[in-house]
């Protein structure tokens, strides 16, 4: 079981957030079109992202296990602890005293952490491991 993933952890500040400006119509990503006007409409990526404050935090991912899910070393995820755990949500999981973050895939009669890259083995849940699933993946950010 090859895990040794690392987290980072971080509690949103959703009290003190910085409103953006925010282009609320989108940016066509295929042919060019002239520049959206501001029209004064302003986000705060906290208050977009975080829908349970009390239950909700920020991790820093580390690995390349969840690359095919889109998470990235370096990658900030939201985690939200309050949304219940079912087959194919991303989670942090607590397992044998290390965290991770994999797919849950549960299968009739067990329960496997499913990475997203080929490199790595999924991990199948026995009544030998200690698993806490710590909470739910709800967003990633990344810097391009």
């Amino acid at each position: 079981m090859q895990l040794k993933q690392e987290l980072t952890f971080f509690i949103p500040d959703v009290e003190n957030t910085k409103e953006i400006p925010f282009i609320k119509d989108g940016i066509k990503a295929g042919f060019p079109s002239p520049a959206a006007d501001f029209d004064g409409t302003k986000i705060s990526i906290d208050q977009l992202v975080v829908k349970n404050e009390a239950a909700t935090f920020y991790a820093k991912a580390s690995g390349h296990s969840m690359i095919g899910a889109g998470i990235d070393d370096g990658d900030i995820l939201v985690i939200d602890r309050s949304i219940e755990p079912t087959d194919n949500k991303i989670a942090v999981c607590f397992i044998d005293g290390d965290f991770t973050i994999k797919r849950i895939k549960i299968e009739e009669d067990c329960v496997y952490l499913q990475p997203e890259n080929p490199k790595f083995q999924p991990i199948k849940v026995t009544e030998d491991n200690d698993l806490i699933i710590w909470g739910i993946v709800t967003y990633v950010v990344k810097k391009v």
